[in-house]
């Protein structure tokens, strides 16, 4: 078995312990994204915020990879308070992808989650030209 290390600079920097991605049979697994800066600083804005910030980083690691969040098939998101935060985390996520071709989806309320973020988000995507 063949798999390929994902590293993009244009975003946030993996730490030691895992890759932003790893490319492998033609999918893209992308590891989990909190709403943070380059230097690993919640964004600004709560939930939706971390969520819009999450998926941009997904967007630019998804790029390097040869694919892109349009190719995302299965997306699994954790939240620290699942009741309060579903709905708005909801309102930014579906502005990603398309109304009719939304991708399989897990979510979950977890006890924590890095640097005090609210939530988290990884995915699973195709390279359109495997």
């Amino acid at each position: 078995m063949t798999k390929e290390v994902v590293l993009t600079y244009n975003a946030v920097p993996p730490l030691t312990t895992f890759s932003q991605a790893i490319i492998s049979k033609g999918f893209v697994y992308v590891s989990g994204n909190i709403g943070c800066t380059n230097d690993f600083t919640i964004v600004e804005g709560g939930v939706q915020g971390q969520t819009f910030a999450a998926l941009e980083n997904m967007g630019k690691i998804l790029k390097a990879a040869g694919s892109g969040l349009q190719h995302v098939v299965k997306a699994n998101v954790y939240l620290t308070n699942l009741t309060r935060d579903f709905s708005d985390m909801n309102t930014t996520y579906m502005t990603f992808f398309e109304e009719n071709a939304m991708p399989a989806r897990t979510c979950v309320g977890v006890a924590s989650l890095p640097l005090g973020a609210s939530v988290e988000i990884e995915c699973v995507a195709e390279l359109p030209d495997a």
